[in-house]
């Protein structure tokens, strides 16, 4: 098993014995093993892996789950590296392996290194992730980190697993609020070529990055349109703010270590009649009517409320509240509508979909999800679509909030985290709790060099095991070996059995769509290796280093550079660096 990780060998082993039970009759031919799994047991004193097997196939088999269990536990028992196969509870199946099974899966993790974890599991299925998707209106800001880690983390996670991912970024340059950058960047064209503009009137932005933006333009356009009535240089500068903005954009994305594929544009969504197609296509599968809009409900209607005919997509057959107007009275698209246009246009590049949305456009995912399964009808085959949602961080130090305003223009943007705390540990951090869940970000907390923050504590586990490494070559000239793996014993199988689920993590984490378990899951790892590192201070046989006993010595080290291959693959997926030194 040295190229084959143990979760994967001894799950070949339990669906050949699943196999054998069909070829005897016990099992009928057409049994799925699909929801089979092979799973450490909850407790570790009951085992080394647990399987449902025959949970899930009593009924098909027309049995017991118990009698199946006893029929399942004989053929597996009869395998070399099983020591046992105990039925626990109603049928589930306790396995206990030869300790030679651990210890292979040390070679595993030495002959396959970077690629450890890798899967095959997604299978080329092509998934087009979107994040960020920030207005191209200012820097990336606090506001946009923790959505922008999550997309980055969790596309990286799924190439892991086998699928083909776009990164993209949709550029919502159609709005009314790329005209007010552009005016603001008007002002500041004015301000550079020597204007007195006094205080930003209210309504524009006001901050310092468009000085940089006003002084750029007024060297290139000199005062061609300082005195020029708005729609002789609203057009112009809407573009060129724009196309300022997202430079600066991907020069903060990039300090976060994140690189779209894909930038899409909302006005070239626009121009490319993209609105209209779709509009007519919902028209011809009966999904889009002519149609009037209910007053809104327990209130009573806005004075300026009147019934007015609009374009309504029927978001109720697809479990909406209510059905959608697409456009507006005055006949512009409603941002719905570009936005079912825009997922139109992703649907026909990808097989699935997945939106990164901060929590307060958490209205608006049922009617998305809506068009996405009118789409999907249309073209006769579903295309999975999940929109998740990430909470707001509030920033802290030492304990104490840190004020913003983005309306003055004083708000914390991502290069100046970067810039205080690196972007390891803003990329870690974002991903130690769900991103559904709250978060604080304390500037002085993610710095401290302690166990209670688990972006410094994986760092250091995986420093701790190349300074090992490095001494123990120096100092004694002992390198890592297999040569006694035999040697092993409970204390550290039980640090192999930890690293030996990094596979099924990357799996399990991937089909849930959820990288921050991968970063829990590093913690667990960290916290185990340090755990048996304790064992040395009380048991000096227990070190990693004996200079009485080199070939003891040079296993622990090949368990520890395994170790510190499994951390660096994790950190890898998370797009956080794996230091050496600390």
């Amino acid at each position: 098993m040295s190229d084959k990780t143990l979760y994967a060998a001894y799950t070949g082993i339990v669906e050949e014995a699943l196999g054998a039970l069909v070829d005897d009759g016990t099992l009928p031919a057409d049994a799925s093993f699909k929801n089979v799994t092979l799973e450490p047991p909850r407790d570790p004193a009951h085992g080394d892996l647990a399987t449902n097997a025959a949970m899930v196939l009593a009924k098909p088999a027309k049995t017991n789950p118990r009698a199946l269990a006893e029929a399942i536990a004989a053929k597996l028992e009869a395998h070399d590296s099983i020591t046992s196969a105990e039925i626990a509870g109603p049928g589930f199946i306790n396995l206990r392996l030869e300790p030679a099974a651990w210890l292979s899966e040390l070679q595993a993790i030495d002959a396959l290194g970077d690629l450890y974890g890798h899967s095959a599991m997604g299978a080329g299925t092509r998934v087009n992730v979107e994040y960020v998707s920030a207005n191209p209106t200012g820097p990336m800001h606090m506001g946009h980190c923790r959505g922008a880690v999550v997309g980055d983390a969790l596309s990286s996670l799924l190439e892991f697993a086998g699928h083909d991912v776009t990164r993209e970024y949709y550029i919502n340059d159609a709005g009314g609020q790329v005209d007010t950058l552009a005016r603001s960047a008007h002002l500041r064209y004015r301000e550079a070529l020597g204007d007195n503009i006094g205080d930003i009137p209210e309504g524009l932005y006001p901050g310092a990055y468009l000085v940089l933006v006003g002084e750029a333009l007024a060297g290139e356009f000199g005062d061609k349109y300082k005195d020029l009535p708005e729609e002789e240089w609203l057009a112009i500068f809407r573009a060129e703010a724009v196309a300022r903005m997202m430079e600066l954009i991907k020069s903060d994305l990039a300090l976060l270590g994140i690189h779209h594929d894909v930038f899409a544009s909302e006005a070239a969504l626009h121009a490319a009649g993209k609105p209209d197609a779709a509009e007519a296509w919902l028209r011809e599968h009966d999904l889009v009517y002519d149609g009037v809009l209910e007053a809104p409900k327990g209130k009573a209607p806005p004075e300026d409320w009147e019934p007015v005919e609009l374009p309504l997509f029927r978001s109720t057959k697809f479990g909406d509240d209510q059905d959608r107007p697409i456009k507006k009275s005055d006949g512009k698209w409603t941002y719905f509508g570009a936005d079912l246009a825009y997922h139109m246009q992703k649907a026909g590049e990808a097989d699935e979909l997945i939106d990164i949305w901060g929590a307060d456009h958490a209205g608006t995912v049922k009617r998305i999800k809506a068009a996405v399964a009118a789409l999907s009808e249309g073209k006769g085959e579903p295309t999975p679509f999940d929109v998740k949602l990430v909470q707001m961080v509030q920033l802290m130090r030492g304990g104490e909030p840190v004020k913003m305003s983005k309306r003055s223009g004083n708000f914390i943007t991502i290069a100046d985290m970067i810039e205080e705390v690196g972007k390891d540990v803003v990329r870690f951090t974002m991903l130690t709790r769900k991103p559904e869940a709250q978060m604080d970000f304390d500037f002085a907390k993610v710095v401290e060099a302690s166990k209670d923050n688990p972006v410094w504590y994986v760092q250091y586990a995986h420093a701790r095991i190349q300074s090992t490494l490095r001494k123990a070559l120096e100092d004694e000239g002992i390198s890592p070996s297999t040569e006694a793996l035999g040697q092993l014993g409970a204390e550290e199988i039980t640090l192999i059995r930890r690293a030996a689920q990094f596979p099924r993590e990357i799996e399990s984490a991937a089909k849930a769509r959820e990288p921050h378990r991968i970063a829990f899951y590093l913690y667990d790892l960290a916290t185990d290796l340090n755990a048996f590192y304790s064992l040395g201070n009380t048991d000096l046989e227990k070190r990693f280093i004996l200079k009485q006993d080199k070939a003891l010595s040079a296993a622990r080290l090949f368990l520890a550079e395994s170790i510190g291959q499994v951390l660096r693959n994790g950190l890898r997926v998370l797009g956080v660096e794996a230091v050496d030194r600390m």
